[in-house]
């Protein structure tokens, strides 16, 4: 049985003193959750949330980290460093890391790899663009990115990963896929799964849905036999919308 697992992605948002405030709401209103739940906060809020969420049924996740250890490498964040601040997973091959800041899947595996190696939990993100689903290339997009994102990774390893299925065109637009749309994709990514690490593999992984999640959609998307939770964006900056999605009936 898998359990649902509801992360939100605050992106380039919130100052500390917000970034505080969200994450002590979400600790008062989400401490009789039943889920899974993780807060990804900015860099410069890590800390601070990490205090607040310290020992509490919420992880602590970052939107992104470098693909070396530590080095000569200008405005990067390291595996170590986000250790040290209590991280304890990681969103990696996020849409906006992969259209706006040109990460290929190379890198984005060089990441996964190293994150798991310093005993990280990593999100994993896949998903097509517009043009690419109306040229009938949904599913050879998500497996391509799927299989090169995991390359080395073993079955033991797999165990912390998470895969987030985002349709690039329903990130931030208001449009959202329909719940069928969606299971169709998490069931065929399960299936690439299965090929790859075996059936009780492709059973067991967590496939979260992201794009456009909102309170009025959550339970619809998550009454779907493939999909596993959530990966939250806009919806996840104010309590009143997060909650809600964490809370699903």
């Amino acid at each position: 049985m898998r359990n649902y697992f509801i992360a939100g992605n605050w992106k380039m948002h919130k100052t500390r003193a917000e970034a505080a405030e969200l994450a002590q709401a979400l600790v008062a209103q989400l401490k009789d959750g039943k889920h899974k739940y993780l807060v990804a906060p900015s860099f410069t809020a890590l800390e601070t949330v990490g205090k607040i969420v310290a020992g509490t049924n919420i992880m602590l996740g970052a939107q992104n980290m470098a693909a070396e250890e530590q080095g000569a490498h200008t405005g990067e964040v390291s595996v170590l460093q986000l250790k040290d601040l209590g991280v304890q997973a990681v969103i990696l091959g996020h849409s906006e890391r992969r259209h706006l800041y040109k990460e290929d899947d190379a890198l984005i595996n060089k990441k996964v790899r190293l994150a798991l190696k310093h005993g990280l939990e990593v999100i994993l993100c896949i998903g097509e663009l517009l043009e690419e689903r109306e040229a009938g290339k949904a599913e050879a997009v998500c497996e391509t990115q799927t299989v090169k994102g995991l390359e080395g990774v073993t079955t033991e390893e797999l165990k912390r990963v998470t895969i987030a299925y985002e349709p690039v065109w329903a990130i931030g637009t208001g449009k959202t896929a329909t719940p069928e749309d969606a299971d169709a994709i998490h069931a065929f990514v399960r299936k690439v799964i299965g090929k790859l690490y075996g059936e009780a593999a492709a059973q067991s992984i967590c496939i979260q849905y992201g794009g456009s999640v909102k309170p009025e959609n959550a339970a619809q998307l998550m009454a779907k036999p493939n999909i596993d939770g959530a990966l939250v964006g806009g919806a996840a900056l104010k309590a009143e919308t997060f909650v809600p999605i964490a809370k699903f009936a």
